[in-house]
């Protein structure tokens, strides 16, 4: 191709061209005219520059220039309750800041050591319940696959405890009062009562059964209670006997058919309480705090308890307090006097032990277990056994805590027994094994219950006349 030049004489040199005389003359024109261009643009800087100086310093300008600060000054400055506020607002920021920092640190710090204490205290627990559990003495008394056990199925996850106060003076001295194993030998069961708790664990019922009851007391094998344990022999079956003959004869495995004969109820829990030891669990606590409105002066225990209201009483005093069935006070001087007393020491009993003067007092609690443990026996118990009977009374509301008494017809017979109305006893237990409302305890008898009166009926006292009649707990919480 022809050279550039020939092309176009007005572009400028290729340096890369040949060089000869015509080049190098254009080359010298291109120079020059870059070095004008250069010295050309920077004297435009300059001249810009001057003229941004000089519009910067002129009093026009400076005196906008300062009108703009002086705004942006007084829009940015705060008043001083402005100020006041905003430091105030920052303090608080930087102390909550800190508060959440010392917070997440200590929460670091305690989560760590509430898990070492769970885990210390599941093991602690499981050690304690295991040693206690060791002291209980098992016996065999339970029949859960019985027969006589009514609706079954809606008693599925019912808990039914039956209480029995053994009264066997093993162990005894004569300096107690209470009679020894020589002057009154065996065992007897003076107190009887199932405490029901059903699933839904909303209400809790106490039902007691007089000690004269009269039952017909089935085959039962006979019952040794120096040894805990049933013998080979069978006492035979008796039409007509007295409920304590059950426990007498055959003891728990007895007592519990007698009672499940009675009531339906599957008996998962038997607990056997020697009234020997039983003043040791009161003294553990450091006393039960009781109401009474009369002096307790039995006929043959003596001045058990001469004061009245709230008293606080000792483990002695009380274990006559629920024996005391010859109260001078007492209208009748009958048994549902004592049943009475018993409930009512019983409702205190728990309500000391699950107070947080016990609970939180391991001293306290740890030699009340023991006490228990030694002076019980049953089926199916332990600790966690009697911690459910004692939180289910405790957790309710006292309204919904019953103790009651069978319904009977008021009246001992011919024989000193007392008589079961059987129509109102069957509609009790149906509405505790099917966790209905309790039947009206004020409802007539059946005129063909009624007993007739004779010259020889020993009649109940006036606060028993009512079998059914119910007594709301006043003294758990």
């Amino acid at each position: 191709m022809p050279p550039r030049a020939a092309l176009d004489p007005l572009t400028m040199t290729d340096e890369m061209e040949a060089i000869d005389e015509a080049t190098q003359y254009r080359r010298k024109i291109d120079h020059t005219l870059a070095r004008f261009s250069a010295a050309h643009d920077e004297m435009e800087a300059e001249e810009a520059k001057r003229r941004e100086r000089r519009e910067r310093l002129s009093p026009t300008s400076l005196i906008e220039s300062t009108r703009t600060a002086l705004q942006r000054v007084v829009a940015t400055t705060p008043s001083p309750e402005e100020a006041q506020a905003e430091a105030e607002q920052t303090r608080l920021q930087e102390k909550k800041q800190l508060k959440v920092e010392r917070s997440a640190r200590f929460g670091r710090i305690a989560a760590a050591v509430v898990a070492g204490l769970v885990f210390l205290g599941v093991g602690g627990a499981w050690g304690a319940q295991t040693y206690f559990d060791a002291k209980f003495t098992q016996v065999s008394a339970l029949d859960e696959n019985s027969a006589d056990i009514q609706d079954a199925d809606a008693q599925a996850n019912d808990e039914n405890f039956l209480m029995v106060g053994s009264d066997t003076r093993d162990g005894a001295t004569d300096e107690e009062g209470v009679g020894t194993a020589d002057s009154n030998p065996g065992a007897r069961s003076d107190t009887v009562m199932v405490a029901h708790i059903p699933a839904d664990r909303k209400r809790v019922v106490v039902t007691s059964f007089p000690r004269d009851l009269e039952i017909d007391r089935p085959d039962c094998q006979r019952w040794d209670p120096a040894q805990n344990k049933t013998t080979d022999q069978v006492s035979p079956r008796q039409k007509i006997a007295k409920l304590n003959t059950a426990y007498a004869v055959g003891g728990p495995a007895c007592v519990t058919k007698v009672i499940q004969q009675i009531t339906g109820l599957r008996i998962n829990h038997f607990v056997g309480i020697d009234f020997n030891g039983f003043k040791e669990m009161v003294d553990a606590v450091h006393g039960v705090t009781i109401h009474t409105d009369i002096p307790i002066d039995d006929e043959i225990l003596g001045k058990v308890l001469m004061q009245t209201g709230d008293v606080t009483i000792s483990g002695d005093q009380a274990l006559n307090f629920v024996r005391a069935r010859h109260v001078k006070a007492d209208v009748a001087k009958s048994d549902y006097d004592r049943i009475k007393r018993q409930q009512e020491f019983i409702g205190a009993l728990l309500k000391k032990v699950m107070s947080s003067d016990v609970v939180l007092d391991p001293g306290k609690l740890s030699d009340f277990i023991s006490a228990f443990a030694k002076a019980t026996f049953g089926d199916n118990l332990g600790v966690k056994q009697m911690m459910t009977l004692a939180q289910s009374m405790k957790g309710l509301d006292p309204s919904k805590i019953t103790f009651l008494t069978v319904p009977t017809v008021g009246i001992a017979n011919s024989r000193g027994n007392e008589v079961l109305v059987v129509s109102k006893t069957k509609a009790l237990f149906e509405a505790l094994r099917n966790n209905t409302p309790l039947p009206d305890p004020n409802a007539p008898i059946p005129r063909a219950e009624q007993a007739p009166p004779t010259s020889t009926s020993k009649p109940k006292s006036s606060g028993s006349s009512k079998p059914t009649s119910t007594r709301k707990s006043t003294s758990t919480g």
